[in-house]
């Protein structure tokens, strides 16, 4: 099992949810808001002021799914996601040891 993480715009929210329904056995999604900034590197110069308190609002995405499903999924989120601007986030992948249903305590 992995985990599938993204760090995504907000406005491409309705194209992710379109592109990951796709998918077919989709196993589900869990969306966070989150607030960060691109590496101060990656942009033009600014004052110290600017680069400590420019946050901009992001969503985290995240996916449990088996290791045969991390592929498509992956690239139903770059292909949703991506505009080709900086800030379009980034996307990984976790190993998962085991995971649990709290409702039947059965391992998944």
């Amino acid at each position: 099992m992995k985990e599938i993480r993204a760090i995504v715009r907000t406005t491409r929210l309705d194209r992710l949810q379109e592109a990951l329904r796709a998918i077919p056995n989709f196993p589900g999604v869990t969306i966070f808001k989150a607030e960060g900034f691109t590496a101060p590197a990656a942009i033009d110069k600014r004052t110290v002021k600017e680069e400590l308190t420019d946050f901009t609002p992001k969503l985290m995405v995240c996916v449990l799914a088996s290791d045969d499903m991390v592929e498509p999924i992956r690239n139903a989120i770059m292909d949703a996601c991506g505009t080709g601007s900086i800030g379009d986030g980034l996307v990984w992948t976790v190993d998962i040891g085991t995971i649990h249903r709290i409702r039947d305590r059965s391992e998944l």
